[in-house]
């Protein structure tokens, strides 16, 4: 069977959605067109999705075109749920990027351009609401060559746009037609690295529409060309020429000649009995019921662990519905149950050379969450870690001091998703505090410290002594020993080890501290009375004192950013930018437009980017990315503990010791 695997991704209110339920109507999938604005669509499952008309999950459809099976994946399109893009763009063979005939190439359409450049992955363009009053036809090709790529070919055209009588003309491939269209696919062929097109037709060759096609397909599949169709989601225009367009450019699943196993998991949901479902793109092999699979994940330190589970049921995505199948074929998408700890990104079977890497980012903003009924707590904790186990980009961190629970997540709208679906789906009414940004800590300078056991303030049978100093960018914590291993009982070097990178979660202000080295220079114990409780108990008081010889710096997160505005509104824009703290790496001026990169602090992004439309009268676009940590030279900012506090030993050993 012949697999083509798509999405389609698009800035908010494009006309995405709209755009999948046309789709799937004109491939007779479902019998009439649901509306955003009316809730009723077929993609859209989740009741906030369709109260706020916006698409928060990836949901997988299926239908025929040509002969050929389309999955597609109808993606989100706001900023707060781009990990859920990206995590669905590592699985497919191509995307459709819309983009508004009235509203143009807007700031979100930037970044996820950016990524599917990254990715490499085959794209077409296209245009919707040109039935709209104020739409564009040759303006915005203009606009995409400008903002997003100048190697873009128009397969069709409007005629009079903005008027109800728009329609759409195709551009066709025969010389008869007109010599002028062809000639410009052989340029673009030619500028895309199909060089002997040209020269063929330079000297005088006959060149058949068969030859231009070809080229320009080989380039559509090495995402260095790009298709634009233009139509209306909402009345159909163009829409059918599009679904040719998308078997036409974008490359067929072959057969596998491998018949290994081999696949990726994209997706999990939760039944209500609490069940796993896990989401699975195949690449080679079958996978059929009742077999046994092989699953691997990369566990962060350059390892892969494996786990074994038996497929206890199998969907497959026929004609728009999820059906029971005995296997799912190279190519498609399955449904299996079955695979209970299996996790996003985790490896069914082997590692093929077709998996897309995607770098999830990290969320940067964590706010507290209480349940309005305080009976409900554990009920809460327990619905926020399944939460997390659907999305590895929600974290959930519990202060058992305290009995506090803090979310991590990308915006605000990611938090009134969290909101409602622990309200609809578990019953639990729930509060959050403010939202705050996550620093993180790294050491100033050089500490030591030994507690000795048998000491007057250390009442633990245990000996360690630690050494401290910075490490180098990103290293995270590097723990380091200098007493021999075979000094101490294997299960006393783990628990110290364990012990260390559990205590660096909090600082001295109470962040995370990164980039650290950690050296075990000396230790002791008593046998056979010292246990592995010992030094997990006495390691976050010896660490804590030589982080606070140490000192710390807190470093607040930036966005690296690349900022359209008009030259006339430059100045004020760089005044701006000034007064956030922002460092400008580069502007330049081209005609009338200025281009500024730098970085920002991500405290001050979202109040910067809500001011651009009035600095730049309505024409300011802005695409930001996570590029690290600035250190902060004002008053850092303090995290209240959510442990028992090894700053302070006299408090913490009433805790520890249980006196209280």
């Amino acid at each position: 069977m012949k697999i083509i695997n798509i999405g389609i991704v698009a800035h908010v209110d494009a006309g995405k959605t709209s755009l999948t339920e046309r789709i799937l109507f004109d491939a007779h999938v479902i019998d009439k067109v649901g509306r955003v604005d009316q809730g009723n669509t077929q993609t859209d499952s989740m009741e906030l999705e369709k109260q706020r008309g916006i698409t928060i999950k990836a949901s997988v459809v299926s239908f025929y075109v040509n002969g050929i099976k389309i999955n597609l994946i109808d993606t989100p399109g706001h900023a707060d749920f781009i990990a859920e893009v990206e995590r669905s763009l590592s699985v497919l063979d191509g995307v459709i990027l819309v983009i508004s005939a009235v509203e143009g190439v807007q700031a979100q359409t930037k970044v996820l351009m950016s990524v599917l450049k990254k990715l490499a992955i085959p794209t077409i363009l296209f245009v919707n609401k040109i039935d709209r009053t104020g739409a564009q036809s040759d303006s915005i090709i203009k606009n995409i060559q400008e903002k997003l790529t100048p190697n873009v070919i128009p397969l069709s055209q409007v005629e009079q746009v903005g008027s109800k009588q728009a329609f759409v003309v195709e551009n066709r491939f025969d010389w008869t037609a007109g010599a002028s269209f062809l000639e410009q696919c052989i340029e673009l062929a030619a500028a895309t690295g199909h060089e002997q097109l040209l020269e063929w037709y330079a000297s005088g060759e006959d060149v058949t529409e068969d030859q231009v096609k070809a080229a320009l397909k080989n380039q559509v599949w090495k995402a260095n060309l790009h298709p634009i169709y233009f139509g209306s989601a909402v009345t159909g225009m163009g829409v059918l020429e599009l679904l040719s367009g998308v078997t036409e450019w974008f490359p067929v699943n072959p057969p596998s000649e491998r018949t290994a196993l081999s696949g990726v998991v994209f997706k999990i949901e939760k039944e209500p009995s609490g069940e796993k479902i896990t989401y699975v793109r195949l690449f080679s092999g079958v996978l059929r019921m009742r077999e046994q699979v092989n699953v691997q994940r990369d566990n962060n330190k350059n390892q892969l662990e494996s786990f074994t589970y038996k497929v206890k049921k199998l969907h497959a995505f026929i004609s728009g519905k999820s059906m029971i199948a005995s296997e799912v074929h190279p190519g498609d998408f399955g449904k299996v149950w079955g695979l209970k700890d299996a996790q996003i990104g985790d490896i069914v079977g082997e590692r093929s050379h077709q998996m897309k890497r995607v770098h999830f980012a990290t969320p940067q903003m964590e706010t507290r969450v209480e349940a309005v009924d305080k009976s409900k707590t554990h009920q809460l904790y327990q619905a926020l870690l399944n939460l997390a186990d659907e999305d590895p980009l929600i974290e959930v961190v519990k202060a058992d001091m305290h009995q506090e629970i803090y979310v991590r997540i990308f915006g605000e709208v990611q938090r009134e998703v969290i909101e409602f679906t622990l309200k609809e789906r578990y019953g639990v009414d729930v509060q959050f505090s403010e939202s705050r940004i996550i620093c993180i800590e790294k050491p100033r300078g050089i500490g030591r410290a030994l507690d000795v056991m048998g000491a007057a303030d250390n009442p633990f049978y245990a000996t360690v002594r630690f050494n401290v100093e910075s490490g180098l960018s990103e290293s995270g914590v590097q723990y380091r020993l200098e007493v021999e291993l075979g000094s101490l009982p294997l299960s006393f070097h783990k628990a110290i080890k364990e012990t260390v990178h559990d205590t660096l979660k909090q600082g001295l202000y109470g962040w995370e501290v990164r980039d650290i080295v950690v050296t075990l220079t000396h230790t002791g114990y008593s046998s056979p009375v010292t246990t592995s409780g010992d030094f997990r108990k006495l390691v976050p008081l010896v660490l804590m004192d030589a982080l606070a010889e140490a000192g710390t710096d807190v470093y607040e997160p930036i966005h690296k950013f690349e900022l359209t505005v008009p030259a006339d509104a430059m100045s004020k824009t760089m005044f701006n930018l000034s007064g956030i703290n922002a460092i400008v790496n580069e502007s330049t001026l081209r005609k009338d437009i200025c281009f500024i990169k730098g970085t920002l602090p991500v405290a001050a992004a979202d109040r910067f980017r809500a001011s651009l439309h009035s600095l730049a009268q309505g024409e300011g676009v802005m695409v930001i990315e996570p590029c690290g940590f600035a250190k902060m030279h004002s008053d850092a900012p303090i995290r209240t503990r959510t442990d028992h506090n090894p700053l302070n030993r006299h408090e913490y050993l009433l805790h520890v010791l249980r006196a209280y």
